[in-house]
């Protein structure tokens, strides 16, 4: 029997009544065999300036259909330990199962293991951003990660000028550890995912130089599948080694309003706000409060899979637009946006749409 899996791009969820947003999409999500989101913040009301971040919202996810969380990002850690242990408290009392963050670093980096289609499918999460405080210890809350590095390369003999190049690359000792945590998780089960925080936020199309060797390297130890989120914008797709790899899913549910210059709850946000409009050089939709991201990021996607006891047997997506309130409507056509950023990326993927879908991998 061939069972269902899809995967959303990054959810938060600072709106009342979150659950009003998936809405247009329920219908698809919930008819899923198995759905694994992303959470891009912690949940929590200690000590949280953000009013809208009550762990009890969790329950919209799992309303929605969404059995799987995954965790590791940049922001995981903005409340410090009090946001991991109530993120994930509401995520239990939701019953939905959580990778990628712990209260230790033995439990980020374990994988949430779930039975679906009468197979088991496990779900890894890893941070490739930063920052280190988000970072899971010993002892200490917090992801499981792979620590990435920044060179700045000069063409010339002049010190402080621009870069000719920006190189990016994982440091050995952390993809060591990555790929050891996706051998051990390998054999445990019939379907591994792997998610990846990573890439350019706010950039259309262009990946950093570390992206593909990292997701390569996760396939080479065991994953299956490869879904990628932090860019807040759709990315493009690949095959390697008969594996899909998903470069971006952007964003989902990402309902806020602490990104704006104007009807702020969070004063200590506004700054940021600024900096990065004219660090990425775009301008919200001012007609859009809810969702204030890059206009091209209203260009959305849900993954959708197959799968059964032999593994994985399709890789696609289900192309979606946000619509104005913030809401993702799943599309049953679309004018190729996926596409188009694939092969401007210089990536390469065969498309035929399928159904409802669009397929890209097929199992050999």
């Amino acid at each position: 029997m061939t069972a269902t899996l899809l995967l959303t791009g990054d959810l938060i969820l600072d709106e009342p009544d979150p659950d009003r947003f998936f809405d247009l999409a329920r219908p698809v999500l919930t008819a899923a065999d198995l759905v694994v989101g992303h959470l891009e913040v912690p949940f929590t009301l200690r000590d949280n300036p953000n009013p809208g971040r009550d762990p009890a919202k969790l329950g919209a996810l799992a309303r929605a259909g969404i059995k799987v969380v995954t965790l590791a990002a940049n922001h995981l850690y903005d409340q410090g330990p009090a946001g991991v242990e109530d993120t994930l408290g509401g995520l239990r009392s939701a019953g939905i199962a959580a990778a990628g963050a712990g209260m230790n670093l033995d439990e980020a980096r374990c994988p949430a293991v779930v039975e679906a289609g009468g197979c088991r499918v496990g779900v890894l999460s890893f941070n490739c951003v930063g920052p280190q405080e988000s970072w899971a210890g010993e002892s200490k809350p917090g992801c499981a990660y792979l620590e990435v590095v920044t060179h700045y390369e000069l063409d010339h003999a002049t010190p402080g000028a621009p870069p000719s190049r920006i190189l990016t690359f994982a440091v050995a000792e952390a993809m060591t550890a990555m790929t050891q945590t996706i051998a051990r998780a390998r054999e445990a089960v019939d379907v591994l995912v792997v998610a990846l925080h990573k890439g350019l936020i706010h950039t259309p199309v262009r990946l950093a130089t570390y992206e593909r060797p990292v997701a390569q390297a996760a396939i080479d130890a065991g994953a299956d599948l490869i879904v990628s989120h932090h860019a807040h914008i759709c990315r493009g797709v690949e095959v390697y080694k008969d594996r899909p790899i998903f470069h971006g899913l952007g964003n989902f549910v990402t309902v806020t309003r602490v990104l704006n210059l104007g009807d702020n709850p969070n004063p200590a946000m506004l700054e940021w706000a600024r900096r990065r409009r004219e660090m990425f050089g775009f301008e919200p939709d001012p007609a859009m409060p809810t969702y204030p991201f890059h206009p091209e990021s209203r260009n959305a996607m849900l993954a959708a899979c197959t799968f059964d006891r032999s593994g994985l047997r399709t890789a696609g997506f289900v192309p979606c637009w946000i619509e104005s309130d913030g809401s993702p409507r799943p599309l049953a056509r679309n004018d190729g946006y996926v596409e188009r950023i694939t092969a401007a990326a210089g990536l390469e993927a065969d498309f035929e749409w399928e159904g409802d879908r669009v397929v890209f991998w097929r199992a050999a």
